[in-house]
């Protein structure tokens, strides 16, 4: 039989603290060549340490990392960051600013080393920048050295590659442009990456898994479609997207749950289902259940409207129309939805 593939990244029980205070516990990922990780859990979680620990940055107090097989950190072993030859993106960018676009992309490559223009050249198309290799970073915009940034990361083609919230500093529809050209410059390169965030749509958009991180904890892996249709708690489920958690209170002859605001598709099992906005369907009347529009939040393409069903319970819908605050409309469930405890 073919010997099994060896994992690019592998972390299994990892544990951390600063001091006395316990950061990281139990963690357990492993990550394929070429693929991307995204991190997603609040301030304070750990996300940032467990970046930290992945560089070689600190030191681990329980569990293991491996890199391509080889064991970097176990509690009595530490390989400095140097030698783990891991990049790392910082949210800054922190180009140097004495050199040129090219000078800092080729930073990390040995000046001798066969292809190395060439190497420089292909990271900047890479990222969208080709032909401003000759420019300074005062010349560039935020996310034109945030790009520089990736491609400087990426050219020693390193065994991974860790992004700490890298579009955190850039406006709304900068960071939206940006998160896709570096999925696809990390994508076209084959690298191996983490990406560190708070921003549940940055993760679910960019990562090919993702991983939420809650206390220092990981409360699930999976795919972005996984963590969002099928959140494995009840803590996932609202901090992945807006969710409301609607009591079960039986089922269907069909087999669907039927919950205050009707009955509809479960997906596994559990005393709550998992609502969100586009599980809601309001309309004029017909068949449902009646609610009072309690408020509505204009959001450019959509409005979301928060409503009351006659039992005091809260949902809330997404609709194209706004329907007017105090009136009363007919809600009904569609899809399916994921049940949790």
């Amino acid at each position: 039989m073919p010997a099994a593939a060896v994992s690019a990244v592998s972390v299994a029980d990892l544990g951390a603290s600063y001091g006395a205070a316990p950061v990281l516990a139990g963690v357990d990922f492993e990550l394929a060549t070429g693929e991307l990780l995204a991190v997603l859990g609040p301030s304070g979680c750990g996300k940032t340490t467990l970046l930290r620990c992945l560089a070689g940055f600190e030191r681990i107090e329980a569990g293991r990392i491996s890199l391509a097989g080889d064991v970097v950190a176990l509690p009595r072993v530490h390989v400095p960051a140097h030698r783990r030859q891991v990049a790392v993106v910082p949210q800054e960018g922190a180009l140097f600013p004495h050199l040129s676009v090219a000078e800092n992309v080729g930073f990390g490559l040995r000046r001798r080393r066969p292809g190395r223009v060439a190497r420089i050249r292909e990271c900047l198309a890479l990222v969208g920048l080709a032909g401003l290799g000759e420019r300074m970073p005062h010349q560039l915009s935020g996310g034109q050295q945030q790009r520089v940034a990736l491609a400087r990361a990426m050219a020693p083609r390193p065994p991974l590659i860790l992004l700490d919230e890298p579009f955190g500093a850039l406006d709304a529809a900068l960071r939206t442009d940006l998160r896709q050209a570096v999925r696809r410059a990390l994508k076209e390169d084959g690298a191996t990456a983490v990406l560190v965030t708070h921003d549940q749509s940055e993760a679910l958009s960019v990562a090919d898994r993702v991983a939420v991180m809650e206390g220092g904890r990981l409360r699930q892996v999976g795919t972005p479609e996984e963590v969002y249709a099928r959140p494995s708690d009840a803590w996932v489920a609202q901090f992945v997207g807006e969710a409301d958690l609607l009591p079960v209170l039986g089922t269907t002859p069909d087999g669907r749950v039927r919950t205050a605001a009707g009955a509809v598709a479960g997906i596994g099992t559990g005393t709550r289902a998992v609502v969100r906005p586009e599980h809601v369907r309001l309309t004029q009347g017909g068949e449902g259940v009646t609610a009072r529009v309690v408020d509505v939040e204009f959001r450019g393409h959509e409005h979301l409207v928060a409503l009351e069903l006659p039992d005091g319970t809260a949902v809330r819908a997404r609709s194209l129309r706004a329907p007017a605050p105090g009136s009363v409309v007919t809600v009904s469930l569609t899809g399916a939805v994921a049940l949790v405890d």
